[in-house]
């Protein structure tokens, strides 16, 4: 019985059946101009009349428009798509929905332009598959093999490419195998195996619904018969050993403890043995509980509660395993980034990670090299800018456990946010982890940094002097160490040029070298402090981010920010050591005020306004706050 005398006979079961058909995610991408919209509007066309053929109610409707009347609604329908593209709606992504008989469908629209290829990205993020346009007169172009090189990163494992506006070549066959050679050289580059080439004419509808009498030398399927058979990524997650990132714990009551997420991978019952991810802990499944009662048995894609036999620690983003194939657990990875921010990726600078339902703290600290999607060669990079793609070390804060990417997507796939503003950046899939990450562990020593501060009688910190070049950073550093030195304090003072002339003599002035000079002397002003030290440093330190990234890696009371506020001006007028002269005649590149930005602290322990001060005062102003805070008596 088709769908058409079901919903004649009887609309519960064709209600019943529309629920249970499968759901392909595609997306649609390729080139500016290459037929995209066009594309679209004919899938939503076709399935609508495909679906609309079958009710005998339309019958007359049919007989009444005819031909002429298709064509007029398909186009009504492209214009539509068209305003929404001119409106700026399809810069990001944009989802369309529509079904057959056989399977529902979820496209994504990705914009062609190469400044969206964020957009792109996070389209094909969750496809079972994608639809690659390739406009025939033009043949494969920079942005063909952008989009076909993040798809093989991505792991979309079913290729389309859809050679389109064939009726603009007058259906050549020997142009439609040029294009399938070209481009298959580049997909065995690749390692995409499972492509499949349709020519077609979206606006024209061939080998769209229905093979056309225009190819007769194409004997393959139809785009949709294509879509409405390929293999949908579910079933083979559901093969895949047992994952779930913890969302929430579910406590109404004293009586129930259950952890809430969706499965990612595997099969799970009652009465198996599961890791939990990174602790390590072990247990067994109780009750697979969901809103309609338990389950005896729940796969990938499912959300679920799950209450275990043992009461142990586990909190959101723990990732729960089968315990005879768990999942890995490390904090240094190798990973591919594609960088999708105006404002450049630089190794050192620390970003938030999320990965599933965990977020944790993140720095790049390599970047072993950029891809060029054309060529594919692998070429050296100190920073990735908008859309560059690079193969990175990454560096976490505390260990997660993942799975490489190619294996689970949603184990191994992350995203880069911006601390400050929260932004998203990038995207990235690991690879695998690091092997120092797991052959180096902290090694316990008796001897801490209490009782090292307690044998100096004061209490370890670091004051962190920040402003302009020229504003009085070190002279003013250096007054104060000499009057804590008197009191009896123990302390040593970093300065920025001093630090250049050994532990940073590498390091430049740009923006990447910056954040590199700070990351090093945090991690230098940490075990100073943990030695017991009172820490001095004196660099203009430009950068929100890193300040706060050396913050971080302090108790709270530790960290001292002392912003010496002096104007532009008055610092250029004093130029002690003639660098703005040299920034303003263009012979100082990335000069901090000049060409490369300073930012403000948000908010400074000590806020010094040095253009009415002394050095004397400011330094009497840092002393004082100093024993308001009990770090010196």
């Amino acid at each position: 019985m088709n769908l058409s005398s079901l919903i004649e006979t009887n609309i519960d079961e064709y209600l019943k059946t529309h629920e249970h058909k499968s759901l392909l995610r595609f997306i649609t991408c390729g080139s500016v101009d290459d037929g995209k919209s066009t594309l679209i509007g004919r899938l939503l066309f076709e399935s609508k009349m495909l679906f609309e053929d079958q009710l005998a109610a339309m019958e007359a409707d049919s007989k009444r428009w005819g031909t002429q009347g298709e064509e007029m609604d398909f186009a009504l329908l492209v214009d539509g798509l068209a305003a929404e593209r001119e409106q700026g709606i399809t810069i990001d992504v944009a989802y369309r929905f529509f079904s057959t008989d056989k399977r529902k469908f979820i496209v994504a629209d990705t914009p062609g332009h190469e400044q969206y290829t964020r957009n792109m990205v996070t389209g094909a993020s969750t496809a079972d598959a994608a639809i690659l346009m390739v406009d025939a007169r033009k043949g494969v172009l920079t942005q063909t093999r952008r989009h076909s090189y993040l798809m093989s990163l991505l792991g979309i494992r079913h290729i389309i490419v859809a050679i389109n506006k064939m009726d603009l070549v007058d259906y050549s066959q020997a142009r439609f195998g040029e294009i399938v050679e070209e481009y298959g050289q580049f997909a065995q580059q690749l390692g995409l195996t499972q492509v499949t080439y349709i020519p077609l004419s979206a606006f024209k509808g061939d080998n769209i619904a229905a093979p056309s009498t225009n190819t007769p030398w194409y004997d393959g399927p139809t785009l949709l018969e294509f879509l409405e058979t390929v293999e949908i990524d579910d079933t083979r997650m559901q093969q895949a050993p047992f994952r779930l990132p913890v969302q929430w714990v579910n406590r109404p009551n004293l009586d129930f403890r259950g952890f809430a997420g969706t499965i990612t991978s595997g099969v799970i019952k009652p009465g198996d043995r599961i890791r939990v991810q990174p602790s390590g802990h072990e247990s067994t499944v109780a009750r697979i509980v969901t809103y309609s009662g338990d389950l005896p048995l729940a796969v990938a894609g499912q959300s679920v509660t799950l209450t275990l036999n043992d009461e142990i620690d586990i909190s959101r983003g723990d990732v729960l395993s089968i315990a005879d194939a768990p999942a890995e657990t490390a904090d240094q990875f190798e990973s591919t980034v594609v960088w999708m921010h105006e404002e450049a990726l630089l190794p050192g600078r620390p970003y938030l990670l999320k990965i599933g339902t965990q977020t944790v703290t993140a720095s790049v600290t390599d970047i072993k090299y950029q891809v060029n999607v054309n060529t594919l060669e692998h070429t050296a990079a100190k920073q990735l800018e908008l859309n560059g793609i690079g193969v990175c070390n990454l560096s976490l804060d505390r260990a997660i456990a993942f799975d490489a990417y190619q294996a689970n997507k949603d184990t191994g796939g992350f995203i880069l946010i911006d601390r400050l503003s929260n932004t998203t950046v990038a995207a990235g899939m690991l690879h695998f982890a690091l092997r120092r990450s797991q052959n180096i562990h902290y090694q316990h020593v008796d001897v801490n940094k209490a009782a090292r501060a307690a044998a100096k009688h004061q209490q370890p910190a670091v004051l962190w002097f920040t402003g302009l070049s020229g504003a009085g950073k070190s002279t003013i550093a250096n007054l104060v160490e000499k009057k804590l030195h008197a009191f009896g304090n123990h302390t040593y003072l970093l300065d920025g040029d001093n630090v250049r002339h050994g532990l940073n003599k590498d390091l430049g002035f740009t923006d990447a070298d910056r954040v590199e000079n700070i990351r090093r002397i945090s991690e230098v002003s940490k075990l100073m402090v943990d030695a017991g030290l009172i820490v001095l440093t004196a660099f203009i330190s430009p950068f929100n981010s890193e300040r706060r990234m050396a913050r971080e890696q302090l108790a709270p009371s530790e960290f001292i920010e002392v912003f010496v506020d002096t104007p532009l001006e008055i610092a250029e007028e004093r130029d002690v050591k003639g660098l703005y002269k040299k920034a303003r005649a263009g012979e100082l590149k990335n000069f901090t005020g000049i060409d490369s930005a300073y930012e403000r602290p948000e908010a400074p322990e000590i806020h010094l306004n040095a253009a009415n001060l002394t050095v004397e005062e400011a330094a009497e102003q840092v002393i004082s706050e100093l024993r308001k805070r009990n770090i010196i008596g």
